[in-house]
């Protein structure tokens, strides 16, 4: 079962201080408590990389899951995505994170779209806990933008 997970805020902070901070990878455990932990990890082949550790509790018990983030697309100001790409030769669940940035009179919108293309987890379950992962993130990543 696939999941797909989308969230939007709008922030009054220049487009181009939104792009930089979700651009990088190493942001996001300052902002979003699903990212545990990001170490930079250069693929060769010119992409930036990163070994992140997602974490997350559902009632009582915790799930962590470590994968190899790329970034795949770098459209500044406008878009950023990341993919996951392992080096072990193995078939992995696909994880995509695409952020795209608009602005508006002086209002940017932050659009985030999380899509995990495997089977080992529950989507309704763990759509929800993303999903309120995200909003209490957008408090924290206000703070964060401010502070660029």
């Amino acid at each position: 079962m696939s999941i797909d997970v989308r969230a939007s805020m709008d922030v009054d902070v220049p487009a181009d201080s939104v792009f930089r901070v979700v651009r990088d990878l190493a942001t996001y455990p300052q902002w979003l408590d699903i990212v545990h932990q990001v170490e930079p990890n250069e693929s060769g082949s010119g992409q930036p990389g990163w070994n992140v550790e997602l974490r997350a509790k559902i009632g009582p018990f915790a799930r962590s899951k470590r994968l190899r983030m790329v970034r795949t697309i770098d459209d500044h100001p406008t878009r950023v995505t990341f993919e996951r790409s392992e080096q072990d030769g193995k078939k992995h669940a696909q994880w995509v994170l695409t952020s795209e940035i608009s602005a508006h009179r002086g209002i940017t919108t932050l659009r985030v779209h999380l899509h995990y293309g495997g089977s080992l987890f529950d989507g309704g379950v763990v759509e929800r806990v993303l999903a309120d992962q995200i909003e209490s993130g957008k408090i924290r990543l206000s703070r964060v933008l401010a502070d660029s």
